[in-house]
């Protein structure tokens, strides 16, 4: 029963996780306007965030053994919603470059810990919700950003709103704590000795590892470059209102939410990785029709369902593809790529759409998709 209970707060832990991800590149059409700022201006919150993440990454080993997982996704949770409600009464442009590193620093530890727990202790099926949890975040916000942007007109108490929102989750984490104690001392009778730690050098030289690290890497660019160019492409080429590519932008992390959930169901009958090529396959489609010009809504729809069930499956094929040794310090490897890719994959195209032209946007996220099948064939080869 305190399994069942401590899954759910796992899951809870995901969707506060998922919440802020994609509201700022909602509000940033807003926001540049307001303070008169370039479109690729907005790429360097982006790289600040993810720094702050892979530092708080590269230190989760340390901080889960000190504090434990439950502790550590609690502060997480607060730290993130201080951020956020700086974010709300920030008075220029300095103020969210600085509150980025700890929202960054927020999502680092307890990302990596929760999906090493998952993909360890639990099924294929479970990883997929866990992730469709993220997703249920990633879609609340941009619809919360949206509506009080409709009664307000003002991205500041969106983000203050999103940001009570998280002190909320937070307070059920804290209430929370004593079944991760629970959870533990039910495990320390069946504990397993410890995987071995590996070098950089024997985590590179195992066959298939650093083809695997690029998939994250290209995947969470292309993730996340939908949610923080999405709205801008909407409004500046497609000339919808900033409101309704609000809702567009939601509708995509709605794809993602719903085909998480449908492929931890499909996962009964399909493996890891014939979900993997059905994602790109789907996601290609509605990149093609993102570049026609043609019904932009199905297209990030699509976009979304397609790359539902490609990072769930890679996080938990891990362990089977390269086996207990290598995994636990792989996956550590693996997160930190996928935030790398967070930190220039969106700010370079950023550069390049403000050079070249918003309209090429489609085309980018196509070639990234492109990019990933090709490391996915290759981790076998």
């Amino acid at each position: 029963m305190i399994t069942v209970i401590l899954l759910m707060v796992i899951y809870m832990a995901f969707i506060s996780l998922g919440l802020p991800d994609a509201v700022f590149g909602v509000a940033w059409p807003l926001i540049r306007t307001e303070w008169v700022m370039d479109l690729k201006a907005g790429g360097l919150i982006a790289t600040v965030t993810t720094i702050g993440t892979v530092a708080s990454s590269l230190l989760s080993g340390r901080l889960i053994a000190a504090f434990g997982e439950g502790k550590i996704a609690f502060f997480s949770t607060f730290l993130t919603a201080a951020a956020l409600l700086g974010f709300g009464v920030a008075p220029h442009y300095g103020w969210i470059v600085f509150l980025a590193v700890p929202l960054g620093f927020g999502a680092g530890s307890v990302d990596t810990a929760l999906n090493h727990f998952v993909a360890t202790h639990f099924k294929a099926h479970h990883m997929n919700w866990l992730h469709a949890c993220w997703g249920i975040g990633a879609t609340a916000g941009p619809l919360v950003m949206a509506a009080v942007l409709i009664q307000t007109e003002s991205w500041r108490a969106g983000f203050r709103t999103i940001a009570y929102i998280q002190f909320a989750l937070a307070a059920v984490l804290l209430v929370s704590l004593p079944l991760w104690r629970k959870h533990q001392k039910g495990l320390a009778s069946h504990e397993k000795e410890p995987a071995g730690v590996l070098t950089a050098r024997e985590v590179f030289k195992t066959k298939g590892a650093p083809n695997a690290m690029l998939v994250f890497l290209f995947y969470c660019g292309g993730e996340y470059a939908m949610g923080l160019w999405g709205a801008s492409y909407l409004f500046q080429f497609h000339g919808i209102s900033l409101e309704r590519a609000a809702q567009v932008v939601a509708l995509y992390y709605g794809g993602i939410t719903a085909g998480r959930l449908l492929a931890g169901a499909i996962s009964f009958r399909l493996n890891n990785g014939q979900l993997i090529i059905a994602g790109f396959v789907v996601s290609g489609c509605g990149a093609v029709l993102l570049i026609s010009g043609i019904l932009p809504m199905p297209a990030f729809l699509l976009i979304g369902l397609g790359f539902a069930p490609v990072f769930p499956a890679m996080v938990h094929e891990t362990l089977t593809r390269f086996g207990a040794q290598v995994s636990q310090t792989l996956m550590g490897y693996q997160f930190a790529a996928a935030y790398v890719g967070v930190a220039t994959i969106p700010p370079l195209m950023g550069i390049a759409l403000s050079g070249w032209g918003i309209q090429l946007f489609p085309f980018f996220i196509f070639l990234l998709i492109l990019v990933q099948w090709n490391r996915v064939a290759a981790i076998k080869s």
